[in-house]
C-alpha cells in the first residue's frame, strides 16, 4: 500500500487483519495450556504478502499440487475418518478463503485422505504397503531404516519437480473397499471445517503429508457431493520436529520404512503455509494424547485445479 492510498484501501485492509486475526484465535482455542506449535522458523514461513513494511494482506493462493495415484472421489460426508486405525489422534482445523477477496468460502466440499500410521491407503492396502505411495512402482523388497536424528541444514535453490515417488503417476482404480482415513465435510459460514482422524505415517519416497481437495458449486445428494469443480488439490505437511516426535511413539515406532524428510520431499514447494506446511500443536512430551494441525487455505473458486495435469 503506497502513502496516497485512501481511506477504503486502508479500512478493507483493517477488515483483512480482523479476519487473518480471528482465524487465528479460532484454530488455537481449546488446545489448553501447555501445547507447544512443533515447527521451527525456518520450516514454517508466512503464507501471507506484505505491503510497504505495515500489515497483512489477504493469504496468497495456496500451492497447487498433483492428486497422486490414490484419490478416490467424494463418497463419505463425516468429520471422523479414523473407523479403526491405531495412530496419535490429529485433530485437522482447516479454513477456505477466496485468496482475492479473504472471504470464507461456504458450503465447498473440503476432501482429505491420508495413509495410516504404517504408510498404508485405503482401498489401496496391496499397492501402497512398502510402496512410494505418492507415485511410481513399489519396490519390490522391505525397505531398511528408521529416523534417528533431525535433519540439518536448510534448503537451497530450487525445489524438485518430480521424479518416482513424487506424488505423481496417474490414478490407480482401488484394490479394495477399505475407506478408512478419508472423509469429506462441507465449510460452515465461516469457511471452517474441522476433521477427527490420525498422525499419518511415511512410506519410501514421501514425507508425511495428507492429501485435500476443494470442490465448490456443487451440492449434497444420497451419494454425497456431486456437480460442481474442484478449484483446489493440494497436500498438508509435517514439521520434521512433530515426525521425529511420532516415530518414538507405537505403532510408528515399529515402522522399518525408510523415511524421506521435508527438505528431501519432491512435491513440498519449501513455501511453508503458502505450500501447506500446517500450524501444530500438543504437550510437550504427551504427543500421544493427541495434536492439533491447522491452516487456513487461499483457493480460487473460480479456477479449475483437479490435480491431474502436474
Amino acid at each position: 500500500m503506497t502513502e496516497n492510498q485512501g481511506p477504503a484501501h486502508k479500512k478493507d485492509l483493517t477488515r483483512r487483519r480482523v479476519i487473518l486475526a480471528g482465524g487465528a484465535a479460532i484454530a488455537a482455542a481449546g488446545i489448553g495450556a501447555g501445547v507447544v506449535a512443533t515447527a521451527s522458523a525456518g520450516e514454517e514461513k508466512s503464507g501471507r504478502s506484505k505491503t510497504s513494511g505495515e500489515g497483512e494482506e489477504c493469504y496468497r493462493l495456496t500451492s497447487e499440487t498433483t492428486e497422486g495415484p490414490y484419490y478416490i472421489d467424494a463418497d463419505k460426508i463425516r468429520k471422523d475418518i479414523t473407523e479403526d486405525k491405531e495412530g496419535i489422534p490429529l485433530t485437522l482445523r482447516l479454513k477456505v478463503i477466496d485468496s482475492d477477496t479473504c472471504k470464507p468460502l461456504k458450503q465447498a466440499a473440503v476432501d482429505i485422505w491420508h495413509c495410516d500410521a504404517l504408510g498404508i491407503y485405503s482401498g489401496y492396502e496391496s499397492m501402497s504397503q512398502g510402496g512410494p505411495g505418492g507415485g511410481g512402482t513399489p519396490p519390490s523388497g522391505a525397505p531398511t531404516d528408521v529416523p534417528t536424528d533431525a535433519p540439518t541444514g536448510t534448503p537451497t535453490g530450487t525445489p524438485p519437480s518430480g521424479g518416482p515417488g513424487g506424488g505423481g503417476g496417474g490414478h490407480s482404480e482401488p484394490t479394495d473397499d477399505e475407506r478408512y482415513l478419508r472423509g469429506t465435510q462441507l465449510t460452515d459460514k465461516h469457511g471452517y471445517v474441522e476433521f477427527t482422524t490420525v498422525f499419518p505415517g511415511w512410506y519410501q519416497g514421501r514425507a508425511v503429508h495428507i492429501h485435500t481437495k476443494v470442490h465448490v458449486g456443487g451440492k449434497m445428494t444420497d451419494a454425497g457431493y456431486e456437480g460442481g469443480h474442484t478449484c483446489h488439490t493440494g497436500q498438508f505437511f509435517f514439521a520434521e520436529s512433530a515426525v521425529l516426535d511420532s516415530a518414538r511413539i507405537e505403532p510408528y515406532s515399529t515402522s522399518t520404512t525408510t523415511r524421506t524428510t521435508l527438505t528431501e520431499d519432491t512435491i513440498y514447494d519449501r513455501s511453508g503455509v503458502t505450500g501447506g506446511l500446517l500450524k501444530l500443536s500438543y504437550g510437550k512430551g504427551r504427543m500421544a494424547r493427541g495434536v492439533t494441525g491447522s491452516i487456513t487455505m487461499g483457493v480460487d473458486p473460480d479456477e479449475t485445479n483437479d490435480g491431474t495435469g502436474l
